[in-house]
């Protein structure tokens, strides 16, 4: 149903990253998320994969109730923000939203079924702190679409230099090569959507 990478770097000093990635496929779709702990370091890396694990355990469920959960189960910790997808490959849909500065885009491999790159609407907050009211947006979305979301310690000009025929993992890479700023954790996380249904 998709092919993607990943790509991620850990600021210099810190043990791991807090930015953590979720793929995971069902019988009728995918969910994809990034998620970026508050912070740095082994808190923020904790916080991220707890909310990685309420994701991986609601796939199926709507976005928004899988947020509001992660929002209730992380209060005692740092919080995250974080961006995610919920992919419908039957009906051909894409459902997203975030919450805080995860950059969220899907570009478009046939471009005259709208814009070429349509971004995702971000809503400030961080949860397990404060979210704000929570509404997701629905994309009609075709095979060959792809979906890349990036966290803060990526620029964002990483999409001036995109290419919709480029191999998941390399684009991954190049991204967090070129456009790394190297003041926080980064994640570059690239999926082409091949298992929609025409």
């Amino acid at each position: 149903m998709v092919e993607y990478g990943v790509a991620k770097f850990a600021l210099s000093g810190q043990g791991e990253s807090g930015d953590h990635h979720l793929v995971c496929c069902n019988q009728d779709g995918v969910l994809i998320a990034a998620v970026d702990g508050i912070g740095h370091g082994e808190e923020a890396a904790n916080a991220a994969k707890r909310a990685i694990s309420i994701l991986r355990n609601g796939v199926g469920e709507p976005i928004i109730s899988l947020v509001e959960r992660c929002h209730e189960k992380l209060r005692t910790t740092r919080g995250v923000v974080l961006s995610l997808a919920s992919i419908d490959v039957v009906q051909g849909m894409m459902t997203w939203l975030g919450v805080g500065n995860v950059q969220g885009l899907l570009m478009r491999a046939n471009k005259k079924n709208g814009n070429a790159q349509e971004p995702l609407l971000l809503r400030a907050g961080v949860v397990g702190s404060r979210v704000p009211p929570l509404q997701a947006a629905v994309l009609p979305i075709q095979k060959g679409d792809t979906l890349i979301f990036a966290t803060d310690g990526i620029r964002s000009d990483f999409t001036e230099t995109l290419n919709s025929l480029e191999n998941p993992q390399r684009a991954a890479d190049r991204i967090l090569q070129n456009c790394l700023s190297g003041s926080d954790d980064a994640l570059v996380l690239v999926s082409r959507l091949t298992g929609i249904r025409p």
